[in-house]
């Protein structure tokens, strides 16, 4: 079952981390408060669900082990509905007040009282599939124009995705960050506005609110705990999803909070890089990991503001031991209820199986009997094609 998770080869580095207030301080309660209030507002919110998998625990000899499942999240398939069109609300929000005068209300944009002030506006963003499926979400919620900026690597059922919700969606040559750069360069030449989950200097508003929206999520988890867990297992991408994550914890259970372990695909790992370097790195992605979510060489400076801050370690994954997590889910271990999870749903959770697997990483994370883990089960099914692949045994 465990055969290659205990043969993977995993890279680990530990950090120290500074708690010198960035954890809190980049992203604010007020701004999750925010964002809290408006998401659990709209319609079709519910929250998702934390589901406890003791089968897999005792196999693991833990005590604890809770997936935070992502996949019914506004029938979008991820956590990202929660952050990218949030963000398209508030910049849609900021760009409006300017136009009437005065600060225009979240509900009257909803419910579409400037919905002839708002399609004249255009959003653009770069994604790997999910950030862009949210905001295309959130650009038709919120009757605005929207543009997709993807790679070659994006499956064409992620791409139809999001013109199915009314996006224009650019192919362009390049990997992720490539997009990132076209984005840039089309905002500053038709003044589109740019929904992006990274930032850079001079852009960090949209990030924060994505981030911000983010922040849901991690108050619904903190909200099913008496105690804090021991250790949380964080998919790494540009940064946003871990750092919101640590950031609400910190916040809800300050120095009690869980140890934070920052997972990658070897493939592509900049915040594994940026920890080594001790300062934000960007790394070369020669070949797309399967875990098209995570494919990003660019991290956030704000992400990693905070993540430098409190994260504990960083570890890279390879390829290989994705699709027999997706098969374990799938098949429930020890009577764990069946759960279909995504490529980059399952970094996380693949790194505990693989850690606590192996001796010598189970020693340094500080793994054992008593180790209480939650991990974020960030997409569902994304792309039904690949997935089917995967449970075939054929990836």
């Amino acid at each position: 079952m465990f055969t290659p998770f205990k043969t993977a080869t995993l890279n680990h580095h530990a950090s120290t981390p500074l708690f010198d207030g960035s954890v809190t301080q980049t992203l604010n309660r007020a701004d999750f408060d925010n964002a809290e209030k408006e998401i659990s507002n709209w319609d079709g919110y519910a929250e998702t669900p934390l589901l406890d998998l003791p089968g897999l625990a005792g196999r693991l000899d833990i005590g604890d082990l809770r997936y935070k499942h992502e996949g019914p999240r506004f029938g979008l398939g991820s956590f990202k509905a929660l952050g990218g069109a949030y963000a398209v609300l508030r910049t849609v929000q900021r760009e409006l007040s300017k136009s009437i005068g005065k600060q225009a209300d979240p509900a009257d944009i909803r419910h579409g009282l400037y919905a002839e002030q708002t399609k004249a506006i255009t959003v653009i963003s770069a994604t790997d599939g999910n950030h862009g499926r949210s905001v295309a979400w959130g650009a038709a919620q919120f009757h605005t124009h929207c543009r997709i900026y993807i790679h070659a690597e994006v499956s064409e059922h992620r791409a139809d995705a999001m013109r199915k919700l009314g996006a224009e969606v650019i192919s362009v040559d390049g990997d992720y960050d490539a997009t990132v750069a076209q984005t840039r360069a089309d905002a500053e030449k038709h003044g589109w506005l740019i929904v992006s989950d990274t930032s850079w200097p001079g852009y960090t508003q949209p990030p924060l609110d994505v981030m911000s929206g983010y922040g849901v999520m991690a108050r619904e988890i903190v909200q099913s705990y008496a105690t804090p867990p021991t250790h949380v297992f964080l998919q790494g991408g540009v940064g946003g999803l871990a750092a919101a994550v640590t950031a609400v914890f910190h916040q809800k259970w300050g120095l009690d909070a869980p140890r934070v372990v920052i997972v990658e695909p070897e493939l592509a790992p900049c915040l594994f890089a940026s920890a080594k370097a001790n300062k934000a790195t960007n790394v070369e992605i020669s070949k797309e990991t399967i875990m098209a979510g995570l494919s990003c060489g660019e991290p956030s400076e704000l992400a990693w503001s905070v993540l430098t801050d409190a994260a504990h370690d960083f570890v890279t994954i390879p390829d290989s031991i994705v699709g027999p997590m997706v098969r374990l889910l799938a098949n429930g271990v020890g009577g764990d209820a069946s759960v279909e999870a995504g490529e980059s749903g399952v970094a996380g959770l693949s790194a505990v199986v693989a850690a606590a697997n192996q001796l010598t990483l189970r020693r340094n994370l500080h793994l054992d009997a008593n180790s209480r883990i939650v991990v974020i089960g960030s997409e569902g099914i994304t792309d039904p094609s690949i997935y089917a692949q995967i449970i075939a045994g054929e990836i």
